[in-house]
Formats: C-alpha cells, sequence, structure tokens
C-alpha cells in the first residue's frame, strides 16, 4: 500500500514575509533595533569625540557604518550563494540612486537639520515620514489608497511621538528651513526612497540590493564627510565594538525592512515608524541612566500602538504587488 504524496505547495518568502504575526513581529524588530541606535549613536559621538556641530565628522562616522553595514549584507548573500555582482552590473544606475537618495542625501539633510534644531524637535519632524509614505502609496498604488481611518491612525501615532517627546520648549513654534525644515525634507527623501527601493525589489534580491545602496550610500557619505574636513578618530575596543554593533543592527534592520515592503502595501509596514522614536527615547532613558517609569511613556505606547492597529487593520489582507499608477 502507498502513501499519496503531499501536494501542498513549499512555504515561499512572499508566505513568510506576509503573514500577519511576522509583518507584526519583524517590523517591531526593525524599529527596536532603529531605536538602539539613538543612544548608541550618541555614546559613538562620545567615544569618538565628535562635537554636537561637527557635521562632517558625524557624516564620515555615518558612513563607516553604512559601508560595514553593506558589506557584512553582501558577504551574507555570498555565502547563501545569491548573485552579488550581477545586479551591480544590470542596474548600477539604479542601485546608484537608491544609495545615494536613502543613504547619502537623506543623512546629509538630517545631521544639517539636527545641527539647526534640538534633538526632541527634530525627533518629532522626522515622524512625518509615515505620513510622506503614506501620501505616495496613495498615488502610486491602486490598492494602497489613502482613507479617513488610515489618515487618523497617522495623526494618533504622530500624537504618541509628540507625547514621548514632549517638553516646555516645544511650546515655541519656531521653524526654520535649515533645522526643522531640513528634517522634514530628509524624512521626505526617505518615504520616497524606500517607496523607489520597493519597485528596484521586483527585479533583484532584496538582501543584495539592500547591501549595495548601504555600501554606496556609505562610500558617498565618506567623500562627502572627508571632503568637507571630517575626522574620525579615537578608535579603541569599546569604539570599535559600537560602531560594529551599529552597523549591524543596521544590516538587519534595512534588510528586512525592504522584504517587508518588498512583499506588503507601503502603508502597512511604514506605520510602524511610529515606534522608532518611541523606543529611542525609552532605551535612551534606560542606558542613560534616566527616568522611564513617568507617564508620558505610557501614553505615548498607547498612541502609537492604536495608531498603527487602525492603519494596519485596512491592510489585513495583504499582497505582494507591483507598483502601478494610479488611474
Amino acid at each position: 500500500m502507498t502513501c499519496a504524496a503531499s501536494t501542498r505547495p513549499a512555504a515561499t518568502a512572499a508566505d513568510f514575509f506576509t503573514l500577519p504575526r511576522n509583518v507584526f513581529l519583524l517590523a517591531t524588530l526593525c524599529c527596536l533595533l532603529w531605536g538602539s541606535a539613538y543612544p548608541a549613536i550618541k555614546n559613538g559621538y562620545e567615544l569618538f569625540a565628535i562635537g554636537a556641530g561637527d557635521v562632517p565628522s558625524k557624516l564620515v562616522f555615518a558612513g563607516y557604518r553604512f559601508v560595514l553595514a553593506g558589506a557584512a549584507l553582501l558577504a551574507l548573500a555570498a555565502l547563501l550563494r545569491k548573485d552579488v555582482l550581477g545586479p551591480l552590473r544590470r542596474q548600477w544606475g539604479m542601485l546608484t540612486a537608491l544609495g545615494f537618495a536613502q543613504t547619502t542625501l537623506q543623512y546629509i539633510f538630517f545631521y544639517v537639520g539636527l545641527a539647526y534644531t534640538t534633538g526632541v524637535k527634530g525627533s518629532i519632524m522626522n515622524a512625518t515620514g509615515t505620513f510622506f509614505s503614506v501620501l505616495l502609496a496613495h498615488f502610486l498604488y491602486h490598492n494602497d489608497r489613502l482613507s479617513a481611518r488610515k489618515l487618523l491612525g497617522c495623526l494618533v501615532g504622530f500624537a504618541g511621538v509628540m507625547v514621548v517627546n514632549f517638553q516646555p520648549a516645544l511650546l515655541d513654534f519656531e521653524f526654520t528651513l535649515l533645522g526643522e525644515g531640513f528634517i522634514v525634507i530628509a524624512a521626505f527623501v526617505l518615504s520616497a526612497a524606500s517607496i523607489y527601493g520597493k519597485r528596484v525589489s521586483q527585479r533583484m534580491d532584496a538582501m543584495v540590493m539592500t547591501g549595495w545602496q548601504l555600501a554606496i550610500g556609505g562610500v558617498l557619505l565618506l567623500a562627502l564627510g572627508y571632503g568637507a574636513g571630517g575626522t574620525l578618530t579615537g578608535f579603541t575596543p569599546a569604539s570599535t565594538a559600537l560602531l560594529l554593533y551599529l552597523a549591524l543592527l543596521s544590516s538587519a534592520a534595512f534588510a528586512l525592512w525592504s522584504m517587508l515592503l518588498k512583499h506588503n502595501r507601503v502603508s502597512l509596514v511604514t506605520a510602524f515608524n511610529f515606534l522608532v522614536p518611541i523606543f529611542g527615547a525609552l532605551l535612551s532613558a534606560l542606558f542613560l541612566n534616566e527616568s522611564i517609569l513617568e507617564w508620558k511613556n505610557a501614553l505615548a505606547l498607547l498612541l502609537v500602538c492604536w495608531g498603527i492597529w487602525m492603519v494596519t487593520q485596512e491592510a489585513a489582507t495583504v499582497t505582494s504587488s507591483a507598483a502601478r499608477p494610479a488611474r
């Protein structure tokens, strides 16, 4: 007597990255990793003796971080027998454009903006990126339309970001182009580049794409930083370990995020971005010996989770879709 062979198809990457539970867990993990970069970068500036207004040296620091992150991803891709060099030969223009926008240009605007505003205001202005992503997706994807529920969810999540960063100084509504303006521009550039990356990932492996865009963007940051007079000194076991940690968290978070964007609707994934400043504030308080048990932290987390729930409920059934202009 013979048993019939199982006809159930093998699970694919799309199946794994579109499962709602996995989307929630992986997107939250990415935001936790990016949130941990807040205190890590602050400690890195101290260990490498980078001054608050020394933007060129900050670009050099970021350049090393992303070059190492890209190299780590490409090395892993090679070990997994993925085609690492093929995409660079065939789509070098797309990879260069993606690396320049998502890594180089975005971080230039971000670091220059932070030099002319406070970290609190910068964190709030940077959260506008979720709005940009949802709006751009509305015009680029026929199945990712903006709705009143999505807009309300974004507003609730943004309110959570404001709550966790609330200080009396926020009542000063001063807005300058070089400060808050550049942070908003950085958020828009990142949103647009991420959606462009979603399109590029349909033509190549997402891990390879992420590795090259990080490496290319990092090299450009190094060139610009050193060209503007930046330096990076003070390499010790502690500072080197911190730099390696930042590189590894970047490689893991960006690779996972690219896979999530490749297989899901933009609004479903980007709604989780509101968690980044929340995790950043909580982890900064934890590692910098500040009070973490404050009412505003609990309220902020509640608002952000509520906002994410409102946005993602509309996209509970997630499918991989190619971008096309809305009719």
